[in-house]
């Protein structure tokens, strides 16, 4: 796809040198969307179909975002979800392990190449391979990652109570364990499968707990807790940033931000209120953010000019007791999100 765009500066004079900073400029304000239709993370089908609902939302609100941006559709491992599971505390962990490889070399060579990568995930378990792919291109920059989500997603094999990998991303890009409270007896075969999930991208941890903050968490197992509380992770749950104000916490959490190099913000949908929304996707939570409260920290995060990559996961149509109501919203996020990056 070419990409076309108009100068309206003097044009003589100007070196070739100069001219390409402007392309430059202009072309790192390019989107690049990276459709990631995997599942096989999640204990319930239907999330794979979540990009297709997104575009159906598109074309019946008569907008053609996913014609006039740049995407890449990345393979998945899909019909795997057919086959035996041999790792009963971390399902289909080998397939997984090679679909995140696959997404954090999308996520890696789109930003090699000055592209804003927009990651539309599946399952929540490829946001390894996200964070994977935007250390893997940038290993010496600090990252912080902002999980904007009702569950913690921070077991491992050790700990899950479930064995979905869309439980445990944060645990492998964070490169721990949870050995000191293991409840599960593993497999050697899953030290090894857990082992290279840790490695993706670039040896050892992504980021550090100082550098991850969650936002809307608030349905999670004591082990998640536990992990949580020893970090010391911050948590800013819906009623923490309503009883103290968005626009204040917000700007709290950015001064907190102010040694980081760069942000990757991960958005599940079912970090939104349920009730109010929709039902539509897999692991629904009454009490949760609404839209435009979620517009609103997107927004801020973005007047950083930190923000590398977005994230939106966990659309499931299938489960939907709305129609298409969960897709839709996502989609008026996800066009107001764009509106914010383009003013940028």
């Amino acid at each position: 796809m070419q990409v076309s765009f108009y100068l309206t500066l003097p044009l003589r004079g100007l070196s070739l040198i100069s001219m390409n900073k402007i392309v430059s400029i202009f072309k790192d304000m390019v989107i690049k969307l990276l459709k990631n239709r995997s599942d096989i993370g999640a204990g319930t089908r239907g999330s794979d179909l979540g990009i297709d609902a997104l575009e159906i939302a598109a074309i019946n609100q008569n907008d053609d975002f996913f014609h006039r941006h740049l995407f890449v559709d990345v393979k998945t491992h899909n019909e795997t979800i057919y086959q035996k599971n041999t790792n009963s505390f971390a399902k289909r962990i080998e397939h997984v392990a090679e679909q995140c490889n696959r997404v954090c070399d999308a996520v890696s060579t789109a930003l090699l190449q000055n592209y804003f990568p927009i990651v539309l995930s599946g399952d929540h378990s490829s946001a390894l391979g996200t964070i994977s792919g935007i250390k893997k291109a940038h290993p010496n920059k600090k990252l912080g990652v902002i999980w904007i989500d009702a569950h913690a997603d921070m077991h491992s094999p050790y700990t899950s109570p479930s064995g979905n990998i869309h439980g445990m991303p944060l645990a492998a890009a964070l490169g721990l364990d949870h050995a000191h409270i293991q409840v599960n007896k593993i497999s050697d075969d899953t030290i090894s499968h857990w082992k290279d999930l840790k490695s993706i991208g670039t040896n050892g941890p992504k980021l550090t707990p100082d550098n991850l903050v969650y936002f809307g968490l608030r349905d999670f197992e004591l082990a998640e807790k536990q992990v949580i509380e020893e970090a010391s992770i911050s948590n800013y749950t819906v009623e923490q940033l309503r009883e103290n104000g968005l626009q204040k916490t917000l700007a709290a959490i950015i001064k907190k931000f102010e040694d980081v190099d760069e942000l990757y913000i991960s958005f599940d949908v079912d970090s939104m209120d349920c009730d109010q929304i929709s039902y539509g996707t897999g692991t629904p939570v009454k009490s949760g953010f609404l839209p435009d409260e979620i517009n609103q920290i997107l927004a801020q995060l973005l007047s950083t000019q930190k923000v590398v990559c977005l994230e939106i996961a966990e659309i499931n149509p299938l489960l939907d007791n709305k129609g298409n109501k969960m897709a839709e919203t996502a989609f008026q996020i996800l066009s107001n999100f764009e509106q914010q990056l383009i003013v940028l």
